[in-house]
């Protein structure tokens, strides 16, 4: 008889099943009677073992139909403050023709007189929900072969891997697997494992790093479970910040090692984003290299490329990716490579069946955000905003100007504008009107001129919303031709 914790289990009560040994392992979905038994036995004897099974066992783990039904009632006596015993249970099963195939009254009674210790009831239920999720898998690997083998044109092999992967997660995803209710010193245990982790780290940061110290201030990082919109018009730099941001926190973000970070690139290919990354580290614009320019410093390409090479940066650049199939790559890469952030560019490029825009923004917001916390990084989301910017004065952007809806805000816990006012200050460069005096335009030309120095190689990070602290705009330096941005020095 095999043992489960420090305390032999009782002998069986119900009869085993006969035959073959290896034909009964290969049909007969795995059952511990044995367990079940022990486990409600040690609660008929003292109900406080209930408290150290309730959080994480349901009566649909049980293996034993009976089994099951005797932990429901045991679980409605004890919540409704009575003593679960074998007389009290009885009373509740006196017209139960169920708890009779087994025995009766006496079944509950060998349960409890079986029953050596509460001590290992924690064990005995591990146990019970280990066994429930090896029946899953069985059915599902049933399920699996059973549509391998069919002949339907409409569900090819690609689409079988996509559902298998969905119902293999929502095993792993069931309540039995969840955290549940949490202490709040456990909760402050944890917070403090965080602090003591970015202090090691050497930031100061609770989040990951962004290598933008103004902004990390600001944020105290990025923040794990945050959900965190990048917004911006066509542009203002956003992809070159998100991967600004993405590149130095998968090198810096670790806690002695690297922070392996995932890019949903949804506009452009994963070659043309390496392109920008290449022009950023190594000094050699994006247009010289897509021209093949003859003045191209080859040796500082090459550094740049095997400098890239060590950055743990994964890109998936399938277009036309619907909510359900970034949620499902996400926890593929987080399984496989440990994700510790992911980017999304950009939230206006996926596609859900909705016929709403606003609808289909609304779902994939939740989404990213549930992801978020389901895998507990911080995920950033690119943003188009609305054309109605360009028809104000004032262009920089707020709340109200985020795309397709009001979700977006509502679901973010950080919503950031990039704002460039050289952009702009480019396309109302003076021109002499008829019969203007020289002097009259030289003027206005000069005082235009100015302004677009005063602003050449700055940029605006207007953070519009901010769960954890205020508003605030932290400014950045833009190198337009590296598409890179980093810290503005003091004194700008």
């Amino acid at each position: 008889m095999s043992r489960i914790g420090g305390d032999r289990a009782p002998e069986p009560i119900l009869p085993k099943a006969g035959g073959n040994a290896d034909v009964d392992r290969r049909l007969a979905p795995p059952i511990n009677s044995e367990a079940e038994q022990s486990l409600l036995g040690s609660i008929l004897i003292n109900n406080a073992a209930l408290g150290r099974v309730s959080e994480f066992l349901l009566p649909e783990h049980f293996g034993n139909g009976v089994h099951a039904r005797i932990y429901t009632a045991i679980q409605k006596l004890v919540d409704r403050g009575d003593v679960a015993s074998p007389v009290t249970l009885h009373q509740y099963f006196e017209h139960d023709g169920s708890l009779s195939e087994v025995g009766g009254a006496a079944y509950l009674a060998r349960l409890a007189a079986a029953a050596v210790t509460i001590i290992n009831a924690e064990s005995y239920g591990r146990t019970i929900v280990d066994l429930w999720l090896r029946r899953q898998l069985i059915a599902v690997a049933d399920e699996i072969t059973a549509a391998a083998f069919g002949d339907d044109p409409d569900d090819d092999a690609v689409s079988q891997i996509t559902k298998a992967e969905e119902k293999l997660y929502a095993i792993q995803a069931s309540p039995s697997r969840s955290r549940g209710a949490v202490r709040i010193g456990d909760a402050a245990a944890e917070s403090l494992a965080q602090t003591e982790a970015a202090y090691k780290r050497g930031g100061k940061l609770a989040g990951l790093p962004t290598g933008l110290v103004d902004l990390d201030k600001e944020l105290g990082g990025l923040s794990p479970g945050d959900l965190i919109i990048l917004g911006g018009r066509p542009s203002m730099g956003k992809t070159a910040l998100a991967t600004n941001i993405a590149v130095y926190a998968a090198l810096h973000g670790g806690v002695g090692d690297y922070a392996p970070m995932a890019f949903f690139e949804l506009e452009q290919t994963a070659s043309q984003l390496a392109q920008r990354l290449m022009a950023s580290e190594s000094g050699v614009s994006v247009h010289r290299q897509r021209r093949g320019d003859d003045m191209i410093d080859w040796s500082r390409l090459l550094e740049a490329s095997a400098e890239i090479q060590r950055v743990p940066l994964f890109i998936d650049d399938s277009p036309d990716m619907n909510p359900s199939q970034f949620r499902q790559r996400a926890r593929r890469l987080a399984a496989q490579h440990k994700i510790k952030g992911i980017f999304v560019d950009h939230l206006q490029l996926t596609e859900d069946s909705s016929e709403s825009r606003s609808r289909e923004i609304s779902v994939m917001t939740k989404t990213l955000k549930a992801t978020a916390k389901e895998l507990g990084v911080p995920v950033i989301a690119l943003s188009q905003l609305s054309r109605r910017v360009e028809l104000r004065d004032n262009k920089r952007p707020i709340l109200a100007d985020l795309r397709d809806g009001g979700s977006i805000e509502q679901d973010a816990d950080v919503v950031m504008f990039v704002f460039r006012e050289e952009y702009y200050l480019r396309q109302m460069q003076p021109s002499r009107r008829p019969d203007e005096p020289e002097d009259r335009f030289n003027d206005r030309h000069d005082r235009w001129a100015q302004l677009l120095s005063d602003t050449s190689g700055r940029a605006e990070l207007i953070i519009a919303k901010n769960r954890h602290g205020p508003p605030n705009t932290v400014h950045l330096a833009w190198n337009a031709e590296l598409m890179r941005f980093d810290s503005l020095a003091r004194g700008y």
